[in-house]
């Protein structure tokens, strides 16, 4: 078989050891053929050597092709961005609350129950909405929606920042609003990252992404904490990321690319037929690597958002046992130890997202289940650490911010790795659909109920006790002592998605899902434009 490139007079080359199918001129991500096809460059590889066509001839518009890839690279690099940038805004704002909480608290003069239902209440919302989303996402313009997203939850997020301590139910009914806009840019954008990347650069693209998390939340403690000192009033606080929110939600719709679903990874022609959310939600459920994981992932929620809610004022709770801050009688309260946990929260996020990538990537080359495996480490480990700042916070902050260090860096170690094994494991026409459903999962089985279960039981061993300050702070600990024991149960989810990891991602890759149907895609486009 000969591998043959015309400019208008005949010329050959020696043949091809494989096959070359007629008609098949479709080109690789990176401008590459196999044995037969072009290189990097744009020249032609046979195993005689290379040839570098002309400019002109037979298909000019390759020629084009090839000079805009690196182009088009760094377009979907800046999309990754962007969405990046848009995911540390999501939780800048809802972090924000918690950096003024204590504020919250005294102005409106609810106990520690009230103030952890109004990130329950963010959370069960964003829980319902996510799947919906999901829905949505596997069939409609992907970008349109997280815009309309972002200027929802913006635009609710500033009109709430001027509620008056009368009306605290609307408050938090506007953080219920607020999880509906928020549900659908967490839903989609990492299957926008998914389908703009592949492998290891898949990897470290979604790193980025969920570096956000950590970055957002830190910057949120931060934030609420900084512009309540500058501006005198804690309102001022939720003012900030709405102004954000919606410069972020205008880039997405100008420079987001329309992402074909499964394009990147070479499945247009071989995906099968849209199949019915019914359909996909049983392929997802009998997915056990899925499974799993996103039991994993309930088991992280609900640590990160009793922690992230809590540990500021239980930390300020434990300086005033110790006789070294004075407890808040009016707003504006201390921002000491939101800064500091913010600032922490950051840092740790960043190492803990970079730890857990590299982690990855070194044990990939030992084993084909390094991606749970890594996790699971992560999650045992931090348990421990977890556990040691409840025992250091009775005679020494300091020791107990380096054990919330070391723990939030292990913890944090599996987000975006948790991301990559969906990936792995899910076809792409339903990715959109498994993030929600995970996102509804983690959301119910987690940080929907923790901020207010540990302010529950805080409130109950309080009524069971004398009141003091000592027992304010005791009561807050022995509730969050319940974390570490959730953690070590996600470290064993982990190690459960280890064992079917493997024969997962080859049912995903070969799409062999038992009940979908046998045909292939004919005249129906996978692309953003096609489907809105």
């Amino acid at each position: 078989m000969m591998c043959l490139e015309s400019d208008g007079s005949s010329g050959s080359s020696p043949g091809c050891g494989g096959r070359l199918r007629a008609g098949d001129e479709e080109e690789e991500e990176d401008g590459e053929r196999g044995c037969c096809g072009r290189g990097a460059e744009g020249e032609v590889q046979t195993l005689s050597g290379r040839m570098n066509p002309p400019a002109t001839g037979k298909h000019p518009e390759r020629a084009a092709a090839l000079h805009k890839a690196p182009s088009l690279g760094r377009a979907r690099v800046a999309a990754a961005g962007i969405l990046s940038v848009g995911n540390v805004l999501n939780y800048l704002d809802r972090y924000t609350v918690a950096g003024v909480l204590l504020d919250i608290q005294q102005h409106f003069g609810v106990k520690d129950s009230g103030a952890g239902l109004l990130q329950t209440v963010f959370i069960c919302s964003f829980m319902v909405a996510a799947p919906i989303f999901g829905y949505l996402g596997d069939r409609f313009n992907r970008k349109i929606i997280l815009s309309c997203g972002i200027f929802f939850w913006s635009a609710v997020t500033f009109s709430s920042s001027f509620i008056t301590e009368q009306y605290f139910w609307l408050l938090v009914l506007s953080r219920g609003l607020v999880g509906i806009g928020e549900a659908s840019y967490s839903t989609i954008a990492p299957t926008i990252i998914g389908d703009l990347f592949t492998k290891n650069t898949r990897t470290l693209m979604l790193s980025v992404f969920y570096f956000a998390i950590p970055l957002g939340s830190g910057l949120g403690y931060i934030t609420g904490s900084s512009v309540k000192q500058v501006a005198g009033d804690w309102h001022w606080a939720l003012r900030v990321s709405p102004l954000l929110g919606m410069i972020t939600g205008t880039l997405i719709l100008i420079f987001v690319p329309a992402a074909k679903r499964g394009n990147v990874e070479q499945l247009g022609g071989q995906l099968k037929a849209r199949t019915s959310w019914l359909r996909d939600m049983k392929a997802l459920i009998r997915n056990r690597s899925y499974v799993f994981s996103s039991l994993a992932t309930s088991a992280v929620s609900f640590a990160t958002g009793a922690l992230g809610m809590w540990i500021p004022l239980y930390l300020h709770r434990a300086q005033v046992v110790q006789k070294t801050a004075e407890t808040c009688g009016s707003p504006p309260c201390g921002t000491k130890d939101s800064l500091i946990f913010g600032a922490i929260t950051c840092f740790t996020g960043f190492l803990g997202v970079i730890t857990g990538a590299g982690a990855t990537k070194w044990c990939r080359l030992k084993t084909q289940r390094a991606d749970p495996l890594v996790c699971a480490v992560g999650m045992l480990g931090s348990a421990i650490f977890i556990c040691l700042i409840f025992v250091a916070a009775k005679s020494s902050i300091v020791g107990a911010y380096i054990c919330i260090f070391i723990g939030e860096t292990l913890l944090f170690s599996n987000w975006a790795i948790t991301a990559d094994i969906l990936m792995y494991v899910v076809i792409p026409t339903r990715r959109a659909t498994a993030v929600a459903l995970q996102s509804f999962t983690s959301h119910l089985l987690g940080d929907a109920g923790s901020p207010y279960l540990i302010g529950f039981i805080s409130d109950l061993i309080r009524q069971s006790t004398k009141e003091s300050r000592v027992w304010e702070f005791l009561s807050l600990g022995y509730a969050l002592m319940l974390c570490p024991f959730v953690v070590v149960l996600g470290g064993m989810f982990f190690l459960a998605t280890a064992l079917f990891f493997l024969s997962d991602r080859a049912k995903a890759e070969q799409h062999k899902e038992t009940d979908s149907d046998h045909l292939t895609v004919g005249n129906y486009s996978n692309s953003e434009d096609a489907s809105t």
